[in-house]
């Protein structure tokens, strides 16, 4: 009688619990060492009065209405303030990402094509493979967002969010959102080379070497990850680009929990007792 014999899956081994461990303890060290530098700042570098400091860079930046009134739960790297993140808010922006419901659904979705398909053909089927790709894509986005959008954005002090157009067109915003993979402002309002955009996926898909299956280990596999990783978020950065417009066009801006871009037409816009500056759509080049 042959005997039934369980298929054997890679496990984490325990150097890569050792990885994991020691990058967050060090990503929690560099919070709590912002967090005293913040306090023994005099009050002119406060984050209320950062955050009405107009930026005058007139580069891209010049079609963003600059950031939205209420944060969004859907997309929250939305900006909404101009004023640059500490590194707590990084974090904070971080650990927002990873629970928000796009990365929950796309981690969703994608397990199912990928079940559908048989990929990686090791992880088998049935729910517990499914079970198993589900885990893997929400790891890989979450771990992506915590280099990408906390770790190194505060190392090169980049600025993660998004700012999206005031009046976005089908190619204008396709234009930008692809800019955007590429080019992002940094802790004091100006384009830079996205370091940290492009190395946070890049360093995510070398962690889920880890624990992906032996197939998936791959040079180009990995890189082939990558690229997915960054076409997904140019498709991402066109539903944030639309987000705060559409809301608005919807009439929906008044109940105060969604983004709301404010007066395109308008230069300024009043929030409580503060002014913020808005930026105007500029014209295709």
């Amino acid at each position: 009688m042959s005997r039934h014999r369980t298929p054997e899956f890679p496990t984490f081994p325990s150097w890569g619990i050792w990885l994991l461990g020691s990058v967050l303890g060090s990503a929690l060290s560099l919070a709590a060492q912002e967090s005293v530098i913040a306090s023994a700042q005099s009050p002119d570098s406060s984050p209320s009065r950062q955050q009405t400091i107009p930026d005058s860079n007139e580069g891209t930046t010049a079609r963003f209405i600059g950031y939205a009134t209420n944060p969004s739960i859907i997309f929250p790297d939305i900006a909404t303030s101009p004023g640059p993140l500490t590194t707590q808010g990084k974090f904070k922006l971080f650990v927002n990402q990873s629970i928000s419901p796009p990365y929950i659904l796309a981690a969703a979705s994608s397990a199912a094509i990928d079940q559908a398909r048989n990929v990686p053909a090791s992880y088998g089927q049935g729910w517990d493979a499914y079970g198993s790709r589900f885990g893997a894509n929400l790891a890989r986005a979450s771990s992506s967002s915590f280099f990408g959008t906390f770790l190194f954005a505060s190392l090169l002090h980049e600025d993660p969010r998004f700012f999206p157009e005031s009046k976005p067109s089908l190619w204008r915003s396709l234009k930008y959102s692809t800019q955007r993979i590429f080019i992002t402002r940094n802790d004091s309002g100006k384009d830079v080379f996205n370091t940290s955009g492009l190395l946070g996926p890049l360093a995510s898909e070398g962690l889920a070497n880890v624990y992906l299956p032996s197939s998936e280990q791959t040079l180009g596999k990995t890189l082939t990850r990558f690229a997915t990783d960054l076409a997904w978020r140019v498709g991402g950065n066109m539903f944030k680009d639309y987000w705060p417009t559409f809301f608005r066009n919807m009439g929906l801006n008044r109940l105060k929990v969604i983004p709301d871009p404010g007066n395109p037409r308008g230069s300024s816009e009043l929030r409580g007792s503060q002014l913020l500056p808005l930026r105007p759509a500029a014209t295709d080049r």
